[in-house]
């Protein structure tokens, strides 16, 4: 008995010091052309984003909260395979590689789905606020 605790205790020590590092899965990464500066974003499920290639910053809880339901809701539009040609008075142009694909879609395209407004004001506050970038 004695001998079955301690192989169980020396176990946990062994695994806890091979430092088991589970990663989130990203939600997606979000590309803003146009006007300016290029943004990219790549937003993890764990709470994280990294801004323009550079170092992994925390994302608020709301943020967090914001980007999983625009990941939700966008990829419907992946599956669908739904197009947002760009008119001519495009400003900024977007794309959101997800999972299952990518949604490119101009500022123009957020007028007819709200999903889309969305996914740019996501843009807006997370360069403000997470990556301390003015966007």
């Amino acid at each position: 008995m004695r001998s079955a605790v301690l192989i169980a205790a020396l176990g946990v020590i062994l695994l806890s010091g091979c430092g088991i590092n589970i990663k989130s899965a990203d939600l997606f990464m979000l590309t803003r052309t146009g006007q300016g500066q290029t943004l990219t974003m790549l937003v993890n499920d764990g709470g994280t984003i990294r801004c323009n290639g550079g170092h992994t910053r925390p994302l608020s809880s709301a943020l967090l909260l914001q980007a999983r339901d625009l990941a939700s809701a966008l990829d419907k539009d992946v599956k669908a395979h739904t197009k947002f040609p760009p008119k001519a008075n495009t400003v900024f142009s977007y794309k959101v590689a997800l999972q299952d694909g990518t949604l490119s879609f101009a500022d123009t395209s957020a007028a007819r789905h709200k999903e889309l407004a969305e996914a740019e004001l996501f843009a807006v506050q997370a360069a403000a606020r997470a990556c301390g970038i003015a966007a």
